[in-house]
Parts: C-alpha cells; structure tokens; sequence
C-alpha cells in the first residue's frame, strides 16, 4: 500500500473512534436506563406473582371483569411502584366531557383521552367519525421516584377529582388525580371550550418533589396514535397523511407521506400534528418540547388504518407545584379558517400557524391559494350552499380574470400561423441539413414582422401558478368531503360511474377498479382543446412537428390516469376550465381576421425597414447567438 491508502485508512479510523465517543451514551443516561431495566424486572416480578396468586383464587371465589390490578401483592407493588403503588389497581371508568363540537372520553386509567369524536362529521359510510379508541392512542409521562422506580402515568389509575365544572362561558373542567402512598398527588387538568375543538391540559404536580429526586424539572413523555381511514379512497386519503411538526419561532415541517420515516429533532418543537386527509390530532406546548423523537409507520391497505405515528419527548415540568405544565389540544378538521383564527390574538414568532398542516402548495401556489382561491371559495359559499355551482362560478370568475392574457396568447399563435406559408417557403429553400441557418432565417422573419416566439408562451406560463394552485387547492378542501353535484356523491373523492373487484396488472396500481366520470368527461375536452391550439399552431419538420403532436394527444390520456382516483371536484374544475376555453378559443376566433392581421404585420415589416435599427431586444440576442453558433459549426468543419 502506498502513503495516501495508508493514511485514508488512519483518518477512517479516527472518524469512527470520533463517531462512537460522541455518541457514547452520558452517565446520566446510563444510569436512567438503568432504573428504568431494574423497574420493568420489578414489575414483571410482581405480574408473575400476581397470576401464581389469581390462580390460586380462581377456584375459590369469582373475578370481578371490572377491576384491573396490576399486582395484588402489597410488597410488590411497594417495590415495583414505589410512592404510586396506591395508584397501581384500580377499576377503569370513563367521564365524558362534551361540547357542540367534539366528545371526548377520559379514563381513569392513564387519566388520558382514550376517545375523541368529531359530532359533525361522518364517515364515508355514515358512521361517526371517531379520530380513534382506547386501543389506537396512548398518552403518558413517565416519572422516576426517589428510589429508583420507573413508572409510567398510562399503567397507573386516577381518580376523578370532584364534579365537572363549569363556568359563565361555558368552559367545563375536568381534573383527573393520580394520588401516592402519601399526601403527593399529580393532577391532570382538563378545560374544554364551549364551542371549540381546542381544549387546554394542564400538569400540576402536588407536593410531588417529597417523591422524586432532587433537582428533577422535566418529564419524558409518549405519545402515540393510529390514523383511521374515513375516506373511501385509500390511495388518495393516505397520500394527504402526515406528521407535522413546527420549530419554536420557526418554520414547519413534515415527516414523509409515502414511507416510514423518523428524526430525532435536538431543537425545540412547538407542536407535532397527527394528521390525516381532513381531520387531525395536534399536541401544542404552551413552553416547548425538547429531545423530541417522532415516528411515522405506513399501514397496509385493507387494514383499516392509514399511518401509526409516535413521538417521545422532554417536557419541563415542576414538582413542587409552583408552576403548571401547560398544553392545547386539538382534536379537529383541517379547515383554512377553523387552523387560522387560533393566531388572530398572536402576533410574530408567537403565531402558531397550524393552518401549515393543509397542503395548499409550496411558494407561489401557496399564496395564490391563501390570498385568491379561499378568499373566493369563502365569498362565493356565503350565498350559496351548492358547491358544484360554485366551482362553476370559480372557474367563471378566475377565466375572466386570465381573458386578456389568454388573447394575447391566442394572438401570438395567430400571427405564427399566418406566418406558416413564409416559413415553409424559408424550409423549401434551405435544406434541412442547414439547420443553423434555416433557423437564422426564420428568426430574421419574425424579427422583420415583430413576431416573438416566446409571447405566446408568457401568458401560458402566468397562468400556471393558478392551475397548480387549484390542483393543491381541491384534495384539501374539507368543505367538498361529502358535498354531492350532479353524479358525484364525494367532491372531496372520486366519482365512479362504473368499478369492478378483478385485479388488473398495470391498471389498478395506477388507475384503481374504476373509472371517473368527470375525469373521463375532462380527458376528452383536453383531447379537443389540444385538437383546436394544434389546428392554430404551425408545426414543422424541423420543430419535431409530428413528435410534439404525438406528444400533446398523449398528455391528456396520462393525466386520466393520474386524476382517476383524485378528487372530483379537481376533475369537474379541469373540464369545466377547458370547456370555457374551447369557448374562448371560438369567440375569439369569430373577432380576428387572419387577412386583415397578416396585412398588419406586412406593413409592420415595411415600417420597421425604413426606421434604423434598434439594437438590443430578445431577437436581436438570438440573432447573435445563432451567427456565434454558425461561426463553431464552420470552425469544426
């Protein structure tokens, strides 16, 4: 081996020695890894002793179904549970806090929510739509005791701490308390709105510090929960799920929607949102969450489950009692307006924004979505209950907004094909070999007339942000989940006029076991548009002419596939757009005289001969460009 193997193999091994010392495990963690071995062997000690004993008593008297213990032998739970051993049995009930909005069931065990119901909304088949169970969600802190015992707040029973109460607003409170051997106690407080999806939960801690360790001022929390599909296009409904999360006084960020994914995030997060298609479960720190780990498993299709999600995090937290440890709850609908008002009274860094969560598009689209789609969407559903009527009126309004850009585009094309015969005869006369300079010429001819190649393709291209925006804009809008027109029953889902249960290969992966009646209806009107803008726009052999027609038919039949399973809404918008420009495209069709406009341009020809040349201009640049380029061609040969 020469030096530089010798030494490459010297600096790798510095690396990886490097590497492993820095993520060497701290003493401190070592040490609560520790306790947290020593505390499971103790519980699973106590659990074994527990059913040596139950079988014992099996033939002597009955079990009671209602009672949960977790060990019934006192010294066990004295050695597995510490000062929490009182809270380690119990009998599981559940209390209901409710409002016009949201029902939510809190249980003893754990003292967490183990069920949260939207009451306006409904499943794709009617059901009530429940975000999830007992079995789906798990919601903890785990707490070390003074002598080195490791529990967790979801294992333990709590009591309900008095009535639920309520104030002059409306707002009901709920405390659940998780007592110990001693006077210590924690309480979970629950403060539901009147008229909200957003609770307050609070942490208060009560003479805990007589309990756990000195110095103890944060708390490791988990966080888990499946996301039920309730839609009736899992596809669709799985690729709109995802796990956000937002940086305190920074912006927010996704885990991957299209596989499992997780990060281990050292900064301070403000919130982690839970989201599927339309609705979602969002924990927000009033403080921050620290050392945050977050987790996102896809699930399989037929399962009934879109996404597993977990998180694991630090919260501060004191035990003395003299400060809370301070959360919001939202268990809602991704609704622009509903995410949107919970930063009227904030301002700066402070704001939340969890509007974040719905995918109006990145940069551009984005805005165009915030500050022209929903304002109009909104304007227009103040007056009319209908959403098919108005998507047509949507459509309406953003073509007479895009009417003169879309005249000067058919202009543009108008005058090149006046042009063709010109052209060809520049084609006839230079052979094809010469490609450089047939170019040249063509160029000098639009040059001559005041033609510019690339003013048809400006309007086309301001356009686009909106019809991106809407592609966005669609699959997002909740208020068209469930909403019916014509014969589509689901705006927010596909429209099946005809479905079949055989599995296709190379079909039903990319195009599902239907088809789309409104996707159909807008690949046949693309198919006709493109017919029309081909007939007005000349094409010849050196422009790939044939390629690019095969090409522009090809296009509209790809995206039946793509928008099959889509949204039909977003299909109805497509065909609804393109059949009023097949409309435009005539009426101005009607208005243009190609004789009159070819004279134009003649006369426009002979003005700008007598007149002395400009210098500058796009033309005169691409002029330059193609004599640089003839200048290369003839150096090579």
């Amino acid at each position: 081996m020469d030096k530089n193997t010798i030494l490459g193999f010297v600096l790798i091994g510095l690396i990886l020695i490097g590497f492993s010392v820095l993520n060497r495990p701290s003493e401190e963690e070592v040490a609560r890894q520790q306790r947290y071995n020593d505390s499971i062997a103790l519980v699973q000690e106590a659990q074994a002793a527990v059913q040596a004993q139950q079988q014992k008593q099996q033939t002597s008297q009955p079990t009671d179904s209602t009672l949960q213990t977790v060990t019934t032998d006192t010294t066990a739970l004295a050695d597995a549970f510490g000062a929490f051993n009182v809270a380690a049995r119990g009998v599981e009930k559940t209390v209901v806090l409710e409002n016009e909005l949201v029902k939510l069931n809190v249980s003893t065990k754990g003292g967490r929510i183990v069920s949260a119901q939207l009451k306006k909304y409904q499943t794709h088949d009617t059901l009530p739509l429940i975000l999830f169970n007992e079995t789906e969600s798990n919601m903890g802190f785990t707490i070390v005791t003074n002598n080195n015992r490791v529990v967790n707040t979801s294992n333990l029973f709590f009591e309900q701490n008095g009535a639920i109460t309520k104030d002059n607003k409306g707002n009901q409170t709920l405390t659940m308390r998780l007592k110990t051997s001693g006077n210590a106690s924690l309480d979970y407080v629950y403060v539901l709105p009147a008229n909200d999806y957003m609770l307050n939960f609070s942490l208060k801690a009560n003479a805990l510090n007589t309990v756990m360790p000195a110095g103890t001022n944060s708390l490791e929390m988990q966080w888990t929960s499946k996301i039920r599909q309730q839609e009736k296009g899992y596809a669709f409904e799985d690729r709109y799920s995802q796990v956000h999360y937002k940086f305190v006084a920074d912006d927010v960020e996704t885990l991957s929607a299209t596989s499992d994914d997780e990060k281990k995030l050292p900064n301070k997060l403000k919130w982690i949102s839970y989201s599927g298609q339309f609705f979602s479960s969002i924990f927000i720190a009033n403080d921050a969450f620290t050392s945050t780990n977050i987790k996102s498993v896809k699930e399989t299709e037929g399962s009934g489950y879109l996404k597993s999600y977990s998180s694991d995090m630090v919260v501060g937290f004191d035990p003395s009692g003299k400060e809370t440890t301070d959360f919001k709850l939202f268990f809602g609908p991704n609704q622009y307006k509903v995410l949107s008002a919970y930063d009227d009274d904030l301002k700066g860094d402070n704001k939340l924004l969890l509007r974040s969560i719905i995918p109006l598009g990145w940069g551009i689209f984005g805005w165009v979505n915030r500050f022209a789609i929903i304002p109009m969407f909104d304007f227009f559903s103040r007056f009319i209950s209908n959403f098919g009527i108005i998507i047509l009126l949507m459509t309406l309004a953003i073509k007479l907004v895009l009417s003169p850009l879309t005249y000067k585009s058919y202009i543009s094309s108008a005058k090149m094909k006046v042009l063709k015969p010109e052209i060809d005869e520049i084609n006839a006369r230079i052979p094809a070999d010469k490609m450089a300079e047939r170019q040249k010429a063509t160029m000098d001819l639009y040059g001559k007339v005041g033609v510019s190649p690339m003013s048809g393709c400006i309007p086309t291209l301001l356009q686009m942000p909106i019809l991106f925006a809407m592609f966005s804009f669609f699959p997002a809008a909740i208020e068209l989940r469930q909403a019916s027109f014509l014969w589509a029953t689901d705006l927010s889902s596909y429209d099946s006029i005809w479905s079949w249960s055989t599995y296709i290969p190379l079909i039903t992966p990319y195009f599902g076991n239907h088809i789309s009646l409104f996707t159909l209806l807008m690949t046949v009107t693309t198919i006709v548009y493109t017919k029309l803008n081909m007939a007005n726009t000349p094409t010849t052999d050196q422009m790939g002419g044939a390629m690019m027609k095969w090409m522009m038919y090809l296009m509209p039949v790809v995206f039946m596939f793509m928008f099959n399973s889509y949204a039909s809404g977003l299909s109805y918008y497509y065909f609804i757009s393109t059949l009023l420009s097949i409309g435009q495209t005539y009426a101005i069709r009607a208005t243009v005289d190609e004789k009159k406009l070819l004279a134009q341009l003649h006369a426009k020809r002979a003005a700008k001969g007598a007149a002395p040349k400009k210098s500058g201009g796009f033309m005169e640049r691409l002029e330059k460009m193609q004599r640089e380029q003839e200048k290369r061609l003839k150096a090579k040969k």
